[in-house]
């Protein structure tokens, strides 16, 4: 018997929606076999929409108000491959050492601002915003590709 190696995973990652799931945005996350949302959805049909490409994962952004949003938590941990992912929606509010936590990857929305950096052995990404177009920055969603204990990231600019 042959040992077959893992696959890389996708992850789509798409923060500030607003309540606006674009189409472009559900065609770029489609093949993903899980999506991370940064919070901010804005209404809990952004989730429903998402779900039926993938299982999700959101939290809370400081724009979600309501019952559904209060189901939503503030941070959330996500396990790919050997790799350990934490996700919450202002990076400002991070209160762990990702590092130290054995986290490789903190993904974070809020600014809109697509990004991506590493520091101390620790990949930040934000995939900018999904939804409404704030001031000139792009609309954008981002990729996660994770290979056992690789990971890399991209980000999409959504053709609107």
């Amino acid at each position: 018997m042959t040992n077959v190696p893992a696959r890389p995973t996708r992850l789509g990652i798409i923060s500030d929606t607003h309540g606006l799931l674009r189409p472009q945005a559900l065609t770029a996350l489609r093949g993903c076999e899980r999506i991370l949302h940064a919070g901010d959805v804005g209404r809990p049909e952004v989730l429903h929409a998402l779900n039926a490409l993938a299982p999700v994962t959101a939290v809370r952004g400081n724009n979600d108000k309501g019952v559904w949003a209060d189901e939503l938590p503030v941070c959330a941990r996500v396990e790919a491959g050997q790799i350990g992912i934490h996700l919450i929606h202002d990076l400002a509010e991070l209160d762990v050492d990702p590092a130290a936590a054995g986290i490789r990857v903190v993904i974070s929305g809020h600014s809109h601002q697509p990004s991506i950096s590493e520091q101390n052995g620790v990949l930040y990404v934000n995939p900018g915003s999904a939804g409404p177009r704030r001031f000139k920055l792009p609309i954008a969603i981002a990729e996660l590709i994770v290979d056992a204990s690789v990971v890399k990231a991209e980000i999409i600019a959504l053709q609107i």
